[in-house]
């Protein structure tokens, strides 16, 4: 099965890319098309609600099987003021660049210290009009880790606070880890039986 994954990022597409292979699952992005996108609006109040905004905006746009996922970060023992939330990139209404989004999130871990932080994550599939599935579910969520002041030297486009991240379990940067171990954290185990359940298994 070939899906579009409605991102205009690469590194995310790539990360999904290498984690689905084991399902047969053929990832591509928006290079594959040449159309003029607009802007798809993301105002829901929840890392869910984005995401089916998102695929069901592209999917009356291009009218191929895709999906969209979107993420919400949460820290622990920080006003509910500070949480990001579904607001990741975006701070008092500004949105972000990659380093105004590193050195906002370096200011915050100054004032609070080292912080413990998890994605809550959500996903939207849409094979045509009459199946679409979504899901935000506890095994969809990242492991806990750090987000530190002292940023790794390394940067990657497209992933900026991967370099103000550690791991807990290993104490390493995520710019340190094994290859196998970044693409379990960019990408966790509960798409993976999203995918299972609504392609694989669909597919028998």
């Amino acid at each position: 099965m070939k899906l579009l994954y409605a991102t205009k990022n690469p590194a995310k597409i790539e990360a999904m890319r290498r984690r689905t292979a084991v399902l047969g699952i053929t990832i591509y992005g928006f290079d594959k098309f040449n159309v003029e996108l607009p802007k798809v609006p993301e105002t829901g109040n929840s890392p869910l609600e984005n995401a089916v905004q998102k695929a069901k905006a592209y999917f009356e746009i291009l009218h191929v099987p895709l999906f969209s996922c979107d993420s919400g970060l949460y820290f622990d023992n920080v006003p509910d003021e500070i949480q990001p939330g579904v607001n990741v990139r975006t701070v008092k209404g500004k949105r972000l660049s990659d380093a105004q989004m590193q050195a906002y999130y370096i200011g915050l871990a100054k004032v609070y210290g080292d912080l413990t932080a998890r994605y809550k994550n959500a996903i939207c599939l849409v094979l045509d009009e009459n199946h679409i599935y979504s899901a935000m579910e506890k095994n969809m969520e990242s492991e806990p880790f750090l987000m530190t002041s002292k940023p790794h030297p390394q940067s990657n486009p497209g992933f900026p606070l991967d370099s103000i991240s550690i791991d807990i379990k290993t104490g390493k940067y995520y710019y340190d880890l094994a290859g196998s171990r970044l693409d379990e954290v960019a990408v966790e185990d509960g798409f993976l039986t999203f995918f299972e359940r609504y392609t694989v298994q669909g597919r028998k």
